[in-house]
């Protein structure tokens, strides 16, 4: 079988690789010379709608709506737009061999493509239990998210287990997200987590005892400090229990699972630096091998507002990293630079009616402003981060479009503070000054 060859080649399905195919359409690619290869059976899309509108009861998200790039606004690639820019969308293939140094990939089906760019962009994979071997974590109904596929799957059982239990493992983003989705669904929800409080690598204990009283007054139960250890499943193989290392016994018709994600690089091990768990790239998402980049999950890169290499695992900077590494690789061709890529780190999340933004460092003394009780009729409130005297980081819950960007300010621009007192009195409007 003869190989396919392409000037271009973006590697990956997800966010990444639909931004990156629209700023090589802005930069005037050629047809024939882009290849998006995926995995996944469906044009390239914006992965956050699945564990949120997604699985609403009422005018759920449906393909092709949430297709990038309108998650920011922009137009909607349809798998039509990428046949009229000439861009060759090669689905439902899985790469299983990589050859950086012959610029050749190899799909499961002895496919090869050669190619003389390669952007990685193959994001993350979910942590599954069945790794660390937990006892019947192979049983159905217990599910991941992470491809319209699994949330299909995971749509399915709550119409079939209607008004029944599930139980969600994990309190992060996923595990906050699905628990809000499940429980608007009418179900009874309990979510288990180790740590002592939800969000805690973003969450400050005062920020997460909002949320968790916000959770427990809509119904859902919280259960911390511990584990799921094994799962019993029923005559037809569907998950009835979840068992915790302080041995409580859950019922569950559905379980969730949300403990982290990894990286997808396995393919490139040995063959490019790595480093901090993901691929090493400069400022222009170049890798330590020549005319390959890596761009959004998978890219370690340096964060210039601090002075550091870090990897961040964000649907916002898998847009911002893509649209970079193709400037870049366009303004190279032509003999002219970019600019480095200076990113503000950036977070967000929406479950039940509440919405929460998070600019910057989440490192140093911390001040919280407004009303952070859960019963409250409108309950606005934010935290500051202070390291070295100067404000690092900022999070609001219920801001307006104007007092987030009042607060991204602050945490590009690290104002001093003098009296930590004052900036709580202050509060919001400390940011509006900025």
């Amino acid at each position: 079988m003869a190989a396919k060859n392409f000037k271009y080649v973006i590697l990956g399905g997800g966010v990444s690789a639909g931004y990156a195919a629209r700023e090589f359409s802005k930069q005037g690619v050629k047809p024939g010379e882009l290849a998006v290869i995926s995995k996944e059976a469906v044009a390239p899309y914006e992965r956050p709608a699945l564990s949120k509108a997604y699985l609403f009861p009422e005018s759920p998200a449906r393909l092709p709506g949430f297709h990038t790039c309108v998650g920011s606004g922009g137009e909607r690639l349809l798998p039509d737009w990428y046949e009229e820019k000439g861009i060759e969308l090669i689905l439902s293939t899985e790469i299983v061999k990589v050859d950086l140094a012959g610029k050749t990939l190899v799909s499961g089906t002895g496919e090869s493509f050669k190619f003389q760019i390669l952007i990685i962009a193959t994001g993350s994979t979910v942590v599954r239990l069945s790794d660390f071997g937990v006892k019947g974590a192979d049983a159905k109904n217990i599910f991941y998210l992470r491809e319209v596929d699994d949330a299909d799957k995971l749509n399915e059982a709550i119409k079939a287990k209607k008004n029944g239990k599930a139980v969600i493992v994990g309190g992060g983003y996923i595990g906050l997200e699905l628990g809000a989705a499940l429980r608007i669904n009418n179900l009874d929800v309990t979510m288990v987590y180790p740590e002592p409080w939800c969000m805690p690598r973003l969450f400050t204990a005062d920020i997460a005892a909002f949320y968790e009283g916000y959770y427990a007054n809509k119904g859902v139960k919280i259960t911390k400090g511990t584990v799921a250890t094994g799962f019993t499943a029923d005559s037809n193989g569907q998950v009835k229990e979840v068992h915790l290392k302080d041995g409580t016994v859950l019922e569950a018709d559905i379980v969730v699972v949300g403990v982290g994600g990894r990286p997808l690089i396995s393919l490139f091990k040995g063959q490019v630096e790595e480093e901090k768990g993901g691929i090493k790239t400069d400022a222009f998402f170049k890798t330590s091998v020549p005319d390959v980049y890596a761009v959004g999950d998978v890219a370690t890169f340096p964060l210039k507002l601090y002075n550091e290499n870090r990897r961040v695992e964000h649907v916002d900077h898998a847009r911002k990293s893509a649209e970079q590494a193709v400037k870049a690789i366009k303004a190279s061709e032509e003999g002219k630079t970019v600019e480095v890529y200076d990113y503000l780190p950036y977070f967000y999340s929406r479950s039940f009616d509440l919405s929460w933004q998070f600019y910057g460092d989440n490192v140093g003394e911390t001040v919280l402003f407004g009303d952070n009780n859960p019963a409250s009729p409108k309950p606005k409130f934010g935290s500051y981060w202070i390291k070295d005297g100067k404000v690092v980081g900022a999070f609001l819950e219920a801001g307006t479009p104007e007092e987030n960007q009042a607060i991204a300010k602050v945490a590009r621009h690290q104002p001093p503070v003098g009296s930590l007192d004052q900036l709580a009195k202050e509060g919001l409007s400390f940011a509006s000054k900025i």
